[in-house]
Order: C-alpha cells, then sequence, then structure tokens
C-alpha cells in the first residue's frame, strides 16, 4: 500500500513542523511538502504530487479558502483531497471551505491520533466534520448563499435520499449498508450515483445539499 502523501499549508512555522513530526510518525504517511501560504500551497499541491493537503484558513498571499478552490477547480488536480485545520469558534470561514471543494474539517485543538484518523478517512474519499461543531456549522450553512449544484433531493429515488439522509449524519459506507441492510459495496454504488445526479465533488458537498434543501436539519444528526 502507497504511503498517503500529505502537504501541510500553515503560516506559523513551529505548527508546521510540529504538523510534519506526527506526520511522519505515521507509517502510512509520508510529508512531501510545506507551504506557508495558500499560493505556495496550490503550486506545491501540482509539483510534490500531494494527495492530501492539510490546509489552514488564515494564510498570507492567498487564503486557504482560496488556495483551496483552485486546487479543486483544477482538472490535473482532481484526486487531490483538502482536510481544512481551523479554531472553529473564531472562525467564520468554514463553510466558505467547504463549499470551495474541502472534503472536511478539524479543530486545531483536536488530538494528535484524530488529526492522522482524519487524514486517513479525507484520504479513502469519506467526508469529515469535526463532531462537536457540526451542529452549529450547519446552522451558518443555512444563512450562507446556496450551492450552485446539478440538482436536488428531487431528482433521486427513495433509496437514494435514504443514502443522503445517512452520508448527511456522518455515516460511512459500511454503517449505512448495516442500517438498510444492504452491502458496503452497494452503499458505495448508491453514494457514487447520488454524486453524479447532483453534481457533488465527494462527500462533504452532499452533506451541504442535504441540509440545503430541508432533507436533513439540525439537531437531526
Amino acid at each position: 500500500m502507497n504511503a498517503i502523501r500529505v502537504l501541510l499549508a500553515d503560516d506559523q512555522t513551529l505548527v508546521r513542523a510540529a504538523f510534519a513530526m506526527l506526520v511522519e510518525s505515521a507509517k502510512d504517511m509520508e510529508v512531501v511538502g510545506q507551504a506557508g501560504t495558500g499560493r505556495e500551497a496550490v503550486e506545491l499541491a501540482r509539483s510534490a504530487r500531494a494527495d492530501l493537503v492539510v490546509m489552514d484558513i488564515r494564510m498570507p498571499d492567498l487564503d486557504g479558502i482560496e488556495a483551496t478552490r483552485q486546487i479543486a477547480a483544477d482538472d490535473d488536480l482532481a484526486g487531490v483531497k483538502v482536510l481544512v485545520l481551523t479554531t472553529y469558534d473564531t472562525d467564520e470561514n468554514i463553510v466558505a471551505a467547504l463549499r470551495a471543494g474541502a472534503s472536511g474539517f478539524l479543530v486545531k485543538d483536536t488530538h494528535p491520533a484524530e488529526l492522522l484518523d482524519a487524514i486517513r478517512t479525507v484520504a479513502a474519499g469519506e467526508a469529515l466534520l469535526s463532531p462537536g461543531p457540526t451542529a452549529r456549522l450547519i446552522e451558518r450553512f443555512l444563512r450562507s448563499p446556496t450551492v450552485p449544484l446539478t440538482g436536488g433531493p428531487d431528482c433521486l429515488s427513495d433509496r437514494e435520499r435514504e443514502v443522503l439522509t445517512l452520508v448527511a449524519r456522518g455515516l460511512n459506507n459500511t454503517e449505512i449498508g448495516e442500517s438498510l441492510g444492504l452491502s458496503p459495496l452497494t452503499a458505495k454504488t448508491h453514494v457514487s450515483r447520488i454524486m453524479g445526479k447532483l453534481g457533488a465533488r465527494d462527500r462533504a458537498q452532499l452533506v451541504i445539499v442535504a441540509y440545503e434543501s430541508g432533507l436533513v436539519r439540525p439537531g437531526g444528526m
């Protein structure tokens, strides 16, 4: 199994160094670059062939939101995932980061082992949201402008709507399968079809459209 190639983007040198030591301590990961600005993060995502970018939001030159947007919009970087790290209680931009194409976010005071697990989760194609602030995130999202996706839940079958609801509640494919009496592979197939119908980049955008449409509501997770 190939190691997950991680790019670290944070304007604080000591923070990057600490994250680098943590990531390098995991046998299934390697640090392939460090960026101090958003522009450097975009450039290194291309040149270092990163699988995942751990992205701070507040950086000079180009902030993490715009850097995420540029990475998500670049066809040559289609396989690159972005995991946003933020000090959630003071950061009002996390919804914008998800809209820009981030596959998830984590607060900076997360336990080191949880950060490594988050990298694995996002690299595997799953959306990841910090459990604690998720409800507040969704409330902010509902007060934000809408996301231009291809369609809404009305274009989905009843089964697909069930699957979308469970995705929005944070279940992985195995858990969705267990809940609906499906195999994990069948659940994964449903998720892929839903993404295609809705024009969603990844599971994080599925979470957004589920809440935007009212299919799932804050407090119902």
